[in-house]
């Protein structure tokens, strides 16, 4: 073997290769004494100290907590500019609905992307990579969105897949052009539309620059029957659908992401007990985004309702300039504790082997199991629930990716 990680103090892990629901989703493998072995970058042993295990390079954990690394799917990454400007509003008691409608929120970051050279939102990205790696993140799903247009769209995308290969930090692409109605079509909204189902979307699946399609249905952005004909043109395409759905007011988007057979919903703080119901019985996966509701001052999305009722819950950070400018899982998983309700182990797999399924990857990662890629987190801690106990300071001791 290339890596062997010993003395592990506690390894905590979910198991499998697809999304926990339900019970399942808080019923982790923890073993005491543990040791991982490392080959080519995989996983090939996980269970009790081996002695006779040997390794080229060999890592003392010192008693501490090993886990997956953490998956973040769902950010916005790729972007110019922040919105500090916007701080005061937000203190002041100004909706967010008030401020995109006053040429803020989304439509300032369209134009500060639309700005910036692609080779600055590489630089940019690559050096948020780098802090998020430090905080324990191992593969982030990236949106764009920050275009709104064909070539500010394939910028960010097209930066994203840079990324992909010059930083360790894994990157999955979502296109997202329907995040918003850019300024040059306020008055027309039905001729953006129809850019993005003819022209855009068809450019971007011909390039393969993104895996996702996600769109924004919410009041005053896109519709639940604009949202479906988006969707519907999407999955024509070959994409496969997220959609961020129920954020603001119930306008029935869970419903929405379940008859369109969406891999994710996400955000969902409003969403209605039958779209909890829709998402549970079309098993999509709810991507929970507690950060956005902290900083925003809103409610939390019903975490305890969805997972007692069946539907497979993934927490995530929403990292963008506006609503959410934190990269730092830790806190998200703080806060799925304190105000979702959720149980440190649920918690554990909604960061890891749920957040994997959200984005399609949970045959390859989200778990310590053999075959699987060694993305590893060592913690400052000594068990599960001091991560999620402590908060306001990174945990983290050593994180590997694919074993290095």
């Amino acid at each position: 073997m290339d890596l062997l990680l010993k003395n592990i103090g506690v390894l905590a892990t979910p198991v499998g290769t697809a999304a926990q629901k339900g019970k399942a989703q808080g019923e982790i493998l923890s073993i005491d004494n543990a040791m991982i072995g490392v080959k080519d970058g995989r996983i090939e042993y996980v269970g009790p100290a081996d002695e006779s295990l040997t390794a080229s390079e060999i890592i003392d954990c010192e008693n501490a907590l090993v886990t997956p690394g953490l998956v973040d799917a769902h950010t916005h990454l790729i972007f110019g500019g922040w919105r500090q400007n916007e701080f005061g509003l937000k203190l002041a008691g100004v909706p967010y609905l008030d401020i995109l409608r006053q040429g803020g929120g989304i439509l300032s970051t369209v134009d500060s992307t639309r700005a910036e050279s692609e080779k600055n939102l590489v630089k940019k990205g690559y050096d948020l990579l780098e802090e998020m790696m430090k905080h324990g993140t191992t593969t982030v799903e990236c949106k764009s969105g920050y275009g709104l247009d064909y070539e500010n769209e394939r910028k960010q995308l097209l930066a994203a897949q840079e990324l992909n290969k010059i930083s360790p930090v894994d990157i999955v692409s979502t296109f997202m052009g329907a995040h918003a109605i850019p300024r040059e079509y306020a008055g027309n909204r039905e001729a953006y539309i129809d850019l993005l189902c003819n022209e855009m979307m068809p450019a971007i699946a011909a390039e393969n620059l993104a895996e996702f399609c996600d769109i924004f249905c919410e009041t005053a952005v896109f519709s639940p029957d604009e949202s479906r004909v988006i969707l519907a043109r999407a999955a024509e395409l070959g994409f496969r659908l997220k959609a961020h759905v129920d954020e603001i007011d119930p306008i029935g988007g869970a419903e929405l992401a379940a008859e369109m057979n969406c891999l994710s919903a996400e955000h969902l703080i409003a969403a209605s007990d039958e779209g909890i119901s829709a998402l549970s019985e079309k098993g999509v996966i709810a991507v929970l985004l507690p950060a956005t509701s902290f900083y925003l001052g809103k409610p939390y999305a019903r975490a305890r309702k969805m997972i007692d009722e069946n539907v497979a819950v993934a927490v995530a950070t929403d990292f963008n300039p506006g609503s959410s400018p934190n990269f730092n899982m830790q806190l998200p998983m703080n806060l799925a504790c304190l105000y979702g309700r959720m149980t440190p182990a649920e918690t554990l797999t909604a960061v890891t082997l749920n957040a994997a399924a959200a984005i399609g990857r949970e045959e390859t990662i989200g778990s310590i199991e053999a075959g699987k890629q060694a993305d590893l987190v060592i913690w400052n801690a000594s068990d599960l629930d001091m991560i999620f106990y402590r908060y306001g300071s990174n945990q983290v001791k050593k994180v590997f990716k694919r074993g290095k």
